[in-house]
């Protein structure tokens, strides 16, 4: 039994995975002198973490991507397949990484460059365990970006039968909107600005989004804008 389970549960429970030592002590001292997290084990790969996991209870995991043996999207991946799987907090070196895109689309709640603050980090792993999701508007609308090409066009022939646009059928106008907003990576308080309404209001469109789509969370909703063609690159 860990501290956090002596706790009663108020501790967040984070799990690091990274193929470098030194990385991971580096983000072990970080998460352990914070008094509201606590490291509860650590992996080199992808592999070993699914292990690990099978047995250790985590809250949030922290993931690499590039990794031996198994990388962390297929991690990530396998992960989210469980009942009960812990929120991936994908690290990554560069902010066009297409292994971030591919474990966001896996299952992973977030991404975050590896030379992001500590205050940033540990404010990740908060908002994560907290249910939302980490979108850097700047480094979501590049990584996106760059994959906007092999995403489906809701301009080509085919587009008004496929899939993307029967996920779009129950949004109503003003939920399209939003959706569009949350693709180009604004918080509620900048949708909330655009629209000139109140920011409790753009959390219930969020909501209902959420509902309609499927989605599990934020991040999702962002792929989803530019999988169906609301976020498209200028």
């Amino acid at each position: 039994m860990t501290a956090a389970d002596d706790a009663g549960g108020t501790t967040i429970r984070v799990f690091l995975v990274d193929d470098q030592q030194m990385v991971r002590g580096g983000f072990r001292m970080l998460v352990d002198s914070q008094p509201d997290l606590e490291v509860v084990g650590e992996a080199g790969d992808g592999a070993e973490a699914l292990e690990r996991l099978s047995v250790t209870r985590a809250d949030v995991v922290l993931m690499d991507v590039r990794m031996p043996r198994m990388d962390g999207v297929e991690a990530t991946r396998r992960l989210a397949e469980r009942p009960d799987a812990p929120r991936v907090l994908v690290l990554t070196t560069f902010d066009l990484d297409e292994y971030a895109f591919a474990a966001i689309r896996a299952g992973a709640a977030a991404f975050l460059l590896k030379d992001a603050g500590p205050e940033e980090l540990l404010g990740a792993i908060r908002t994560v365990h907290a249910g939302d999701s980490v979108v850097a508007p700047s480094t979501t609308r590049r990584l996106l970006e760059q994959f906007a090409a092999v995403l489906p066009d809701p301009a080509s022939a085919s587009a008004p039968t496929a899939p993307a646009d029967d996920r779009l059928a129950p949004l109503t106008e003003r939920e399209r909107e939003v959706l569009a907003l949350v693709g180009r990576g604004l918080s509620n308080t900048e949708i909330a600005a655009e629209l000139v309404v109140a920011e409790t209001t753009v959390k219930t469109h969020v909501g209902r989004l959420l509902a309609k789509t499927g989605s599990r969370d934020r991040v999702q909703l962002v792929v989803l804008a530019y999988e169906t063609g609301l976020a498209r690159t200028t």
